[in-house]
């Protein structure tokens, strides 16, 4: 019996070797896919997050100029993107009677046609030719502010370019030109003010500054149901213009939208607030 302990502990030590072997050579390959996959699982990600560029200029909302009809204000809202027009709206178009039945008709139709043609070349709706006249020129103005937009943030950059070059060559020469320049870029800006609370509802503003200039300005947010909507209506374009031609927030109230003016130029400071900050 003493003789066949040695020959049972090399068989057992010979079992044991063997199934180590297997054991090891079963998980190599399932970790080395594991981390295969994992490395490739976290590329991806960084692949997709590196194209920032499409955000440049020429991308976001711009309303234009309210155009006074023979039957009431055309105004246009436009969502542009990477510098074209993919979405097209009428905050104002003529109400009432049958005002109404036309503009439900033509509105939907220029709004097609901007995002189509990408400009204010487009074709009168048929029976709707003081509204059509009127969208046009509310969209043409948009479509200025964007190209103004645009051409101020490219100024910005380069302006970028020569404080690089002045700082290079002489820095109280260059830190001079590059100040001023920058201001220029620095000053296109779209702020958005804090909502204000009425007590009909509350009010925000929305304004592009250019050049320390208010050059649009928007309501966001504005009273509305029932008699608010009449009041925002026919407030809301009239303190949309009053801030940009004073350019600050002292500007008059509307007559019959006491509570909306006031909310309206307590966010139009906030957002004024922020351009000075």
């Amino acid at each position: 019996m003493r003789k066949s302990h040695p020959v049972r502990r090399a068989v057992l030590a010979g079992a044991a070797t063997v199934s180590g072997i297997v054991l090891l050579l079963s998980l190599k390959p399932a970790s080395d896919p594991g981390a295969a996959s994992a490395a490739g699982g976290a590329a991806p990600p960084a692949a997709a997050q590196s194209p920032q560029g499409g955000r440049g200029a020429g991308s976001g909302t711009v309303t234009g100029d309210a155009a006074d009809t023979q039957y009431g204000p055309v105004q246009v809202r436009l969502t542009v993107s990477g510098g074209k027009i993919t979405g097209a709206e009428a905050v104002q178009a003529p109400k009432g009677g049958q005002s109404d039945q036309v503009t439900d008709n033509a509105v939907p139709k220029l709004n097609q046609a901007a995002v189509s043609a990408g400009t204010a070349d487009i074709d009168a709706v048929s029976g709707a030719t003081y509204t059509s006249a009127g969208y046009k020129q509310s969209l043409q103005s948009a479509l200025d502010k964007v190209a103004a937009a645009s051409a101020g943030q490219d100024s910005g950059e380069g302006s970028g370019a020569g404080q690089g070059s002045g700082d290079g060559t002489g820095q109280g020469a260059g830190d001079g030109s590059g100040e001023e320049q920058g201001g220029g870029g620095q000053g296109t800006q779209v702020l958005t003010g804090d909502v204000a609370q009425t007590q009909y509802g509350p009010v925000q503003v929305r304004v592009t500054v250019s050049g320390g200039r208010i050059t649009d300005a928007e309501t966001l947010q504005a009273p509305k149901g029932g008699r608010s909507d009449q009041v925002t209506a026919d407030a809301v374009p009239k303190l949309d213009r009053a801030a940009v031609t004073a350019g600050t927030a002292d500007i008059d109230a509307v007559s019959g939208a006491t509570y909306t003016s006031a909310g309206y130029k307590q966010s139009l400071q906030s957002a004024l607030d922020r351009a000075g900050g």
